[in-house]
Parts: C-alpha cells; sequence; structure tokens
C-alpha cells in the first residue's frame, strides 16, 4: 500500500523528444501536398508522431508537436473557457475551437483583455484598418510546464495591435484572416497570438508579432544583403508560400508590404484575404473587382478571372526582382486603369542588368502573362532551394553570379543619389485597395512579356510596344 501511494503521488515523467530535422508540429491537410518530403509528420501516423515527438508523461499519447500534447492540452482549455468572452459568439467559438484542436502553440489564439497591453501607441493605417504598437508584460503560453503544472510563458513581448475598421460588428475578412493564421503551417507565416478589442472604437484587433525591421520594402531600401543572403530569403518566402497551398488556400494580396523580417528572417503576413482554391482557373470572378496593389496583380485576375495559385507565383515573381534590383516597381507613374491595361498588354518591371541569370530566367517565368506557363509553388521552391544550396560551394557558376551580382548592385547604389533615386509617385498607391477595371475584361488579351503571346497567337503592335517603351 505504502508503494502505490508513493507512485500516485510522483510527478509526470518529462518523455518528450527533440525534433531537430522534421516539422515543429504535426500536419493536418485535407488536401493532396504539393511537397511530401521526410519532414512532414502526419497527425494519423502515430508511429512517426512517437518516433520524433516523443509521448506525454500525463496521458501516455504521441506527441503532436514540439512538447506539446493536443489531447490534454484541450482538457486544460476548455477548464478555463467560462473565465472569458470577447463578448462576441463568433470569435469565441473561433478562439475555442482553435485551442481545442491546436497541435503546437503557435496554432491556438487567446483572448487577450485589452487592459493586459501597456504603452499602446498608434502607429500607422493599412488598407483597412488602424496599427498601434504595445507591450504584453505576461508573454504568451509557449507550452505546459509538467513539473510545475502549469503554463509557460514568454517574457515581456513587443506586439502590433492590427484592427479592422467597424470591427465591432465582426466581419467576415477578419475572421478569415484569423482563421489562416492558425490553419498554415507556421514556418514562413507570421504566428497570430490571439485577439483583443479597443475599448473605445470597439473595434476588434489581432495581436501579432511586432517586427521592428519592417517590411521588406522599407528594409531594402534602408539597408543591403548581399545576394547569397537575400537568395536564402526568397527560398524561405518560397517555403511560406507553399506552405499556404499546401495548406488548400491562396494569399491573394502578396506583395512585398506583407512580407515583415521578424528576427532577421521574413514572414509572410496579411493573410486577410486568403481563401480556399475550389474553383475552376478558366471561369470568371462572381466578384466585381479585386483587392490589391495593382503592379503585384497578376494580368488574369485584372481581366476578371478567379485568382488562382499561379497569381501569387505572378505576385512572387514580381517581389523577386523588385528585392534583386531594389526597386520599386511602378514607382514613378499612376497605378490606374492605364498601368492595368499595359500589364495586361505585356508590360512588366525592368530586370536589373545585374541578376544572376538563373534568377532572371525564373522571374519571367514566374510573370508569364500565360498562368499555365508560370511554374508551380513547388518548383519554384525547390529551384530557390538548390540553388541556396549551390551558393555555399565556392568556384561554381551560382556562387559566381551572386559575386557578381554584388559588384554590380554595389555600382549601381553608388552611382545614385539614393537607393530610391526618383520620387514616388503621388498616385503610386503600395497599400491594398479596392479596384475595379470593368472595361479591360475581355477587351484586353494577355501576352507575353517578350512580347509574343503564347497563348493567344498575338502580338504586341508597334504603337503599343513604343507606348510601353515610354512607360
Amino acid at each position: 500500500m505504502e508503494t502505490l501511494n508513493k507512485l500516485s503521488k510522483e510527478k509526470p515523467k518529462i518523455l518528450w523528444k527533440n525534433t531537430k530535422g522534421y516539422q515543429w508540429h504535426v500536419t493536418i491537410s485535407s488536401t493532396k501536398l504539393e511537397r511530401i518530403d521526410n519532414k512532414i509528420v502526419y497527425m494519423e501516423d502515430l508511429e512517426k508522431r512517437k518516433e520524433v515527438y516523443g509521448i506525454c508523461g500525463e496521458c501516455n499519447g504521441p506527441g503532436t508537436g514540439r512538447k506539446w500534447c493536443q489531447t490534454c492540452n484541450a482538457k486544460r482549455f476548455r477548464e478555463n473557457f467560462k473565465n472569458w468572452t470577447s463578448g462576441n459568439k463568433d470569435i469565441d467559438e473561433l478562439i475555442q475551437y482553435s485551442q481545442l484542436n491546436a497541435v503546437y502553440y503557435t496554432k491556438f489564439l487567446e483572448w487577450i483583455p485589452f487592459e493586459h497591453f501597456k504603452d499602446v501607441a498608434y502607429y500607422t493605417r493599412g488598407g483597412f484598418g488602424k496599427i498601434y504598437f504595445a507591450d504584453r508584460p505576461e508573454g504568451y503560453i509557449t507550452g505546459w510546464d509538467i513539473e510545475n503544472q502549469k503554463w509557460q510563458r514568454g517574457t515581456n513581448t513587443k506586439v502590433v495591435l492590427k484592427s479592422l475598421d467597424n470591427s465591432s460588428e465582426i466581419s467576415i475578412e477578419f475572421l478569415n484572416e484569423i482563421k489562416s493564421h492558425i490553419q498554415v503551417y507556421f514556418w514562413g507565416i507570421l504566428q497570430c497570438y490571439g485577439i483583443t478589442q479597443d475599448p473605445d472604437t470597439k473595434n476588434y484587433m489581432m495581436v501579432l508579432p511586432y517586427c521592428e525591421d519592417g517590411n521588406l520594402r522599407n528594409y531594402y531600401l534602408n539597408n543591403h544583403k548581399e545576394g547569397i543572403k537575400k537568395i536564402y530569403d526568397l527560398y524561405r518566402i518560397a517555403n511560406g508560400l507553399l506552405d499556404i497551398h499546401n495548406s488548400g488556400k491562396i494569399h491573394k494580396d502578396f506583395h512585398s508590404g506583407n512580407l515583415l523580417l521578424y528576427g532577421k528572417n521574413i514572414y509572410i503576413s496579411d493573410l486577410g484575404l486568403c481563401q480556399s482554391v475550389n474553383k475552376n482557373n478558366d471561369e470568371k470572378s462572381d466578384e466585381e473587382g479585386v483587392t490589391g496593389v495593382l503592379p503585384y496583380i497578376a494580368p488574369e485576375v485584372l481581366r476578371g478571372y478567379q485568382y488562382t495559385r499561379a497569381a501569387d507565383i505572378y505576385s512572387f515573381g514580381i517581389i523577386m526582382n523588385e528585392y534583386f534590383s531594389e526597386e520599386i516597381p511602378f514607382n514613378d507613374i499612376p497605378h490606374d486603369e492605364c498601368l492595368a491595361f499595359k500589364i495586361c498588354k505585356g508590360l512588366r518591371p525592368k530586370i536589373f542588368e545585374g541578376t544572376p541569370k538563373f534568377l532572371a530566367d525564373l522571374i519571367m517565368k514566374c510573370w508569364d502573362a500565360n498562368a499555365e506557363n508560370r511554374p508551380t509553388t513547388t518548383e519554384v521552391y525547390e529551384i530557390l532551394g538548390k540553388r541556396n544550396e549551390e551558393k555555399k560551394k565556392r568556384n561554381n557558376e551560382i556562387h559566381f553570379q551572386l559575386k557578381e551580382y554584388d559588384k554590380a548592385i554595389k555600382n549601381k547604389l553608388e552611382n545614385e543619389s539614393s537607393k530610391n533615386s526618383s520620387e514616388v509617385h503621388s498616385h503610386a498607391i503600395y497599400t491594398s485597395r479596392f479596384l475595379n477595371f470593368e472595361q479591360l475584361s475581355d477587351t484586353v488579351p494577355s501576352v507575353s512579356a517578350n512580347p509574343v503571346s503564347e497563348c493567344f497567337d498575338v502580338q504586341l503592335s508597334e504603337a503599343d510596344l513604343l507606348e510601353i517603351d515610354k512607360s
């Protein structure tokens, strides 16, 4: 009897394993993944979960992530439901769903009362709402302390509070962005800590990590990276985009302003327009107009067709060229119907002459006017991954091209009075907004940027070419 009592009082043991070489949590996917590799651990593969993550010291079940047991933590979350409410049924249900189904600490949301933040300060206005900076003294949950039987939390955390206009009556867009953050594997996607509410406006706000270095556009205008490091950045972005696509979604608002630097790494943010891929690519969209930043929007989308993964790839082509040229696309002209027309006719940003050939080739494939000619997300990821490995070997062609790029971009910047030598046009707009170019519908067939179309067998007239060359 004494032995039994002693055993019953023993604390649960820590039986987790190191996850090195694998994703930090299991993958749950109802769609066929574009990338299949040994790093992925599926929820239903109990043996691999046990091998990779170890077992829970309380229920002895296989982990669902690094030091995380979904079953046990879901019970803890459920017991606390009675202690909080957002005041909105839909938000309460969303938070509760995320907590009951969280396979890792980055996959659930908390309701965070506004009074838990300190030093809240207005920063700027985004495309659809205001953005604030704040401190969260208590930090965020990172796991369960099995020995002391309490939640583990980080220390004081600087955060961003992102509101959406008129979200006191919660909108589909606001909920979509939050759902997208918890559904996508997080490695290249910015985490969402939870939701709060502005006590004055009653607008709900997402709580996100504070990214000290800002977005990619602001970063390259004020800093410089070697080509070798930029290739890794592009590889990381491609990985994040692939994770979005593997979750069965598309981003729909992919541009350099939505790529944020956090801890020297680049993360994809602003998933508010994310939607499931469940429509025929050849169908016209039921929606009137499109939301986004004009230079990054694929020509077929401007013409009223469905947004697809290939449209995200087009946007990535613009981003890759922007990053290596260190020039904002179409910053010296108005972002109006005239520019949309020219994009549909084949106009693209200039490729910096020092850009490595392998990257220039990939850029042109990504922004091909025919969506079917663009590479898949997996192909882009694999190409950049291969180049990222090859760059490490000195005295090979990739390493040589990147070193030549460094010399060329250095000369370019030294010969300019500033990195952004021309002022941004007053009507060049780089925040997401609603655009509706009805006249583009079927009256402007897209053509390849070569500029001979591979899908319409149409060539631009000399007058069209002259007009584009003048831009």
